[in-house]
C-alpha cells in the first residue's frame, strides 16, 4: 500500500469527502450499540478518528472519548470542526496510544486498520489500554469479505486494486487471538445510501478515498472519465447500498 501523508495531501477535503449524513451516522451507532455493553457511560477511544466524523456522535451515545489521530492538521480540523465537551483529540496511533493501561471500555476503529504499520503492535497497545473485556469495533475490509462498491468497476483492475489494501478476515483474526483476544461478533451492516450517484461522483471527486493514492494519474483520468460517463446517463439515481463488515474483539 502507497502511504498517505495526510498531512499534505487530503486534510482539506477530507471531511467534506467522507461526510455521513444523520441516518448513515445513526446506523453505524445503533449498531455500535449492539456489540458494546448496555452500561453507560462508556469511556472509548476513537484511534484514527481523523477529522472527527465519528468522535462528537460517540461521546453523545456512549461517554467520554479520547480521539487519537497521527495527522496534526487533520486534528486541528477536529478540534475546530467536530467539537464537544467530553471530546480530547490527541496525537497518536494504534501502535502509541497516549493513554493509561486499562482506561477505556471499547475502541473504535473505522477504515484505520489498513493504515497501521506494525500490526502486531497494536495489537497489543489495543489490548494494553482497554479494561478486561473491552471491545475493538473493527470496522475494516477484508480482502476476502469486500463490499465492492458500485464504482469501483469503472476503474481499471477496481476491484483488485482496492481489495490488495486489506488483509483476509482469517488473518486479522489470527492476529489478535494469538495475542489472547477473542472474536465477539461478526456482522454486516447495511450503510444507507449516501445519495444521487451525482452526489456520489462529486463527493469521489475529492479523491480522500486510500484506493486512488495507488492508481496512476493515468489510471485516475481514464477511471474518472469512464465513472463520469456513467453517471451522466441518470446522474439523480440512489448510490447503490452496500452491506459492510464489521467485526468485534475483545480482550481477555
Amino acid at each position: 500500500m502507497r502511504r498517505i501523508d495526510y498531512d499534505t495531501d487530503q486534510y482539506q477535503d477530507y471531511a467534506r469527502g467522507r461526510a455521513l449524513s444523520g441516518p448513515q451516522l445513526r446506523t453505524w451507532l445503533t449498531a455500535f450499540a449492539a456489540a458494546l455493553p448496555e452500561r453507560r457511560p462508556l469511556t472509548g477511544l476513537d484511534v484514527g478518528s481523523g477529522t472527527g466524523r465519528f468522535t462528537p456522535a460517540l461521546a453523545r451515545t456512549f461517554g467520554p472519548v479520547t480521539g487519537v489521530e497521527p495527522a496534526a492538521r487533520m486534528r486541528e480540523i477536529a478540534q475546530a470542526q467536530s467539537p464537544h465537551p467530553d471530546v480530547r483529540y490527541l496525537a497518536g496511533s494504534a501502535e502509541d496510544l497516549p493513554v493509561p493501561p486499562g482506561s477505556a471500555d471499547y475502541a473504535l476503529m473505522f477504515l484505520a486498520w489498513h493504515h497501521v504499520q506494525d500490526k502486531p503492535r497494536a495489537v497489543v497497545e489495543l489490548g494494553r489500554v482497554l479494561r478486561p473485556g473491552g471491545r475493538l469495533l473493527l470496522r475494516a475490509n477484508f480482502s476476502d469479505h469486500h463490499p465492492r462498491p458500485w464504482w469501483l468497476e469503472h476503474f481499471h483492475r477496481g476491484f483488485e486494486v482496492d481489495a490488495a489494501l486489506f488483509q483476509p478476515l482469517h488473518e486479522v483474526i489470527e492476529m489478535f487471538t494469538s495475542d489472547g483476544w477473542r472474536v465477539a461478533g461478526f456482522c454486516t451492516v447495511t450503510e444507507p445510501s449516501p445519495g444521487t450517484r451525482g452526489d456520489m461522483l462529486e463527493r469521489l471527486r475529492l479523491r480522500t478515498l486510500s484506493f486512488f493514492a495507488q492508481l496512476s494519474p493515468d489510471e485516475l483520468e481514464e477511471g474518472f472519465r469512464r465513472l463520469e460517463r456513467f453517471v451522466a446517463t441518470d446522474p439523480g439515481a440512489p448510490a447503490p447500498e452496500f452491506a459492510e463488515p464489521l467485526l468485534t474483539l475483545e480482550r481477555g
